[in-house]
């Protein structure tokens, strides 16, 4: 089976050469770093690349207006965005209902172009569905990667009602769409063998695993070296002549701003432990935000998170020692880290589960130990604690206990973390074993499909 091109669907958040609103809001995520790095990895390996996402005309979002866009020195590789679901920008669980309009647009513009990708990779729930309607519309197989999956999700949001959850998430959609997705893929790409294991074994999926699970295979995402490495940059010396002033190390939190991410418990750490607040300061990075006070006076999940720090900083009086720093794109983001790798400073990320964690291997490859949590990911990244420490996320104690240990531990945790980056967790390698596996589903055969109800109406319907 000669590959010459693939497709990815990716309906939510979107794509631009500028990153625009990347990890800014919940549907610009790591999902969206992980297709854009995949495909730029796939590219590189003489495959045309089609990132297929949504087109919108909204002055709120003027980057994502045209019909094409591209990455600068991957000409293999293309940014096309489908009108569908109207012109406003629509949050993820709002896309749903359009999903067979987005897959009809695929199909005319593939048909008006002439060409067909040999094989699609699909991403979330969203994107699954919409790979499983063109299987049946095309033919053209695909696989599923799904990133975080909604069973999941619902349950941590247990306590709230139900029906709130049902109108706000659409978990019922999300997951019948994950299950078809599982169901008719070709195969299945999961991060880590605990993200198989736990995740797709939630009682909401078993069945289907289990009828599927020879489709299941674990390839760990990388991180982008020609970013996030240890070499010197004009950006770095910026950021070592902002940290110097300090004369601190720095304990650092730059994930999304989000209950998930479970900041609060590092800057409890930080704040009740006195040789944590004596030893280092905390650097909070918080992208697209310049007067943190402000913002945190406003309505929003983010900002209530935002008002909790500072409320707790003030309480403990070490405000004066945490640093909101609004980081803009990756490139600064890798600086930072490398500045701040030169004053023994420790990447923290203690999420409430966390699937995979491509910010830990990002922060490693610049030479930042890590502090993480133990649920997901993480635990197989830092191979039970050999290449950084894991903790119990809600267990304040620990994580300062473990900081000062990686801290005590510096040139160890560092070396070998940069060593196991290199060595495991590179685009290129996630490429190659993506390309392996749909080499190899040339021999699967497509099962009968059948729609679960929501989108049974969507694929008998011309205009989606």
């Amino acid at each position: 089976m000669k590959i010459r091109r693939i497709a990815f669907f990716n309906p939510q958040g979107n794509f631009d050469k500028y990153d625009s609103h990347l990890t800014e809001h919940p549907d610009f995520g790591g999902q969206l770093i992980y297709v854009k790095e995949l495909g730029k990895a796939m590219s590189k390996l003489g495959i045309k690349v089609d990132i297929i996402t949504r087109k919108i005309l909204d002055p709120q979002w003027p980057e994502f207006a045209s019909d094409f866009d591209s990455y600068p020195g991957y000409d293999n590789l293309r940014i096309i965005r489908i009108p569908f679901g109207g012109n406003k920008f629509l949050n993820k669980e709002q896309l749903w209902d359009f999903l067979g309009e987005y897959v009809n647009g695929i199909i005319e513009f593939y048909n008006r172009e002439k060409v067909t990708p040999d094989f699609v990779t699909t991403h979330y729930g969203d994107g699954g569905i919409s790979g499983v309607m063109f299987l049946y519309k095309t033919g053209i197989k695909f696989s599923f990667t799904g990133h975080s999956l909604g069973a999941q999700k619902r349950d941590k949001f247990s306590h709230l009602n139900k029906e709130y959850l049902e109108k706000k998430y659409r978990f019922s959609i999300r997951i019948a769409a994950e299950r078809a997705a599982i169901k008719f893929s070709s195969f299945i790409v999961t991060s880590t063998l605990q993200e198989k294991n736990i995740q797709y074994f939630h009682p909401a999926y078993k069945d289907v695993t289990i009828e599927n699970l020879d489709k299941f295979f674990v390839i760990p995402p990388g991180v982008n070296t020609e970013i996030f490495n240890t070499k010197d940059d004009e950006k770095k010396q910026y950021f070592e002549k902002l940290l110097k002033k300090y004369n601190k190390s720095f304990i650092i939190l730059s994930s999304r701003i989000d209950p998930k991410k479970n900041h609060i418990s590092v800057v409890k750490s930080f704040a009740l432990n006195k040789k944590l607040n004596e030893r280092f300061n905390l650097i909070i990075v918080v992208r697209g935000i310049d007067n943190v006070f402000d913002y945190s006076n406003k309505e929003g999940e983010d900002s209530k998170i935002l008002h909790e720090i500072i409320s707790l900083a003030k309480r403990n009086k070490v405000l004066d020692k945490i640093i909101f720093l609004n980081i803009k794109s990756q490139k600064d983001l890798a600086s930072l880290y490398k500045a701040a790798s030169e004053y023994k400073s420790i990447f923290t990320l203690t999420s409430l589960y966390e699937p995979f964690g491509l910010a830990i291997i990002e922060a490693m490859a610049c030479g930042l130990p890590v502090v993480a949590t133990k649920y997901g990911g993480p635990m197989e990244i830092l191979d039970n604690g050999k290449y950084g420490k894991l903790v119990d996320p809600e267990n304040t104690d620990e994580i300062a206990n473990n900081i000062i240990e990686i801290f005590e531990n510096y040139n160890f945790y560092q070396t070998h973390g940069i060593k196991r980056v290199l060595s495991t967790y590179t685009w290129e390698k996630t490429a190659e074993k993506y390309l392996e596996q749909i080499i190899k589903s040339k021999d699967k055969k497509i099962k009968e499909i059948e729609f679960p109800i929501f989108f049974k109406n969507q694929i008998n319907n011309k205009e989606g």
